[in-house]
């Protein structure tokens, strides 16, 4: 990526009038909030009625795991190989595809600045909850990978939106403002969300470090009650870190499409603190970092087999 940047100069001006008489301030306009379409407020419903389901069948538990689902040293061993080693999707710079092929260790090595876009639809008591449960997350997670991530508003690298269906729709210039050099059919593929997928996390990299996280993109609907956008923060953000697959093994974990959790759990944590650690370098395939994953869980989980 190429950076530029412009110097502005300045010179003293010399007044040659008298000094105008003060103005009164301008009236303070306040932002209307635009009501959403019938579309959005039929995939709100929808959403509501997903949310219902889910719990009712015993999924999206706040619980992060107990008695009943135990792991073990080998089990977290193979899900991270699985969730960190392993593509979901792939973009080649003309589409973007599912892939499950294998992959590197990604992470970041910069500082991550968050900031928060919202589509017009969304009103202030949404947006001040979303950056709120944000900010506590970032918290937490600063504390797991040991690097800060801090909240910005504007001119970050891992951008949040918060969107409609309608925002969404017409969204695609502005990914492309955000991820300079991502073509437009791209772009457009990345926002073309069904309905079943809830939210979306999109990772970039610079070709001159092929395996260092460069810029993340995590797009949230508008549309989800409470419980579930905030499940979306969960995973998404957590999965812009670097864990960028899932597993249906991964148990108990977010990394997972069952739905069964809502937030990140001790093992997800465990999962990251792996990450994280300087031991295991960037572009380490599935089979060189196996090892040395086997190190690092065993002190972590204190040798338990």
């Amino acid at each position: 990526m190429a950076l530029g940047a412009a110097l502005l100069s300045a010179c003293d001006l010399v007044p040659t009038s008298p000094r105008p008489e003060p103005r009164a301030p301008a009236p303070v306009v306040e932002k209307v909030a635009v009501a959403p379409s019938a579309r959005s407020e039929a995939l709100s419903a929808y959403y509501a009625t997903v949310q219902r389901q889910l719990l009712a069948q015993g999924l999206l538990r706040k619980d992060g795991g107990g008695p009943d689902t135990p792991f073990a040293k080998r089990n977290l061993i193979d899900n991270f190989i699985q969730i960190a080693a392993f593509e979901e999707y792939t973009i080649d710079g003309l589409s973007a595809q599912q892939s499950g092929n294998e992959s590197r260790i990604r992470r970041w090595n910069k500082p991550i600045r968050m900031d928060v876009e919202f589509g017009d639809t969304v009103p202030e008591d949404a947006r001040q909850l979303t950056q709120a449960g944000l900010t506590k997350y970032n918290s937490r997670l600063s504390r797991i990978i040991d690097r800060r991530i801090s909240m910005v508003p504007a001119g970050g690298n891992f951008h949040v939106a918060v969107l409609s269906v309608d925002d969404l729709e017409g969204f695609a210039p502005r990914l492309q403002q955000l991820v300079p050099g991502l073509s437009t059919r791209v772009a457009q593929e990345l926002i073309d969300l069904p309905r079943v997928q809830y939210c979306a996390i999109f990772t970039f990299f610079d070709s001159a470090a092929p395996n260092e996280i460069d810029s993340a993109v995590a797009i949230l609907r508008a549309e989800h009650p409470p419980l579930l956008q905030e499940a979306c923060i969960h995973e998404e953000i957590a999965q812009g870190l670097g864990l960028s697959n899932d597993s249906p093994a991964a148990r108990p974990s977010i990394f997972n499409d069952d739905d069964e959790f809502a937030f990140l759990t001790r093992h997800d944590e465990l999962l990251l603190e792996i990450l994280y650690d300087p031991r295991l370098p960037l572009g380490t395939g599935p089979a060189a970092a196996r090892p040395i994953v086997e190190a690092i869980a065993s002190e972590l989980l204190g040798g338990e087999s």
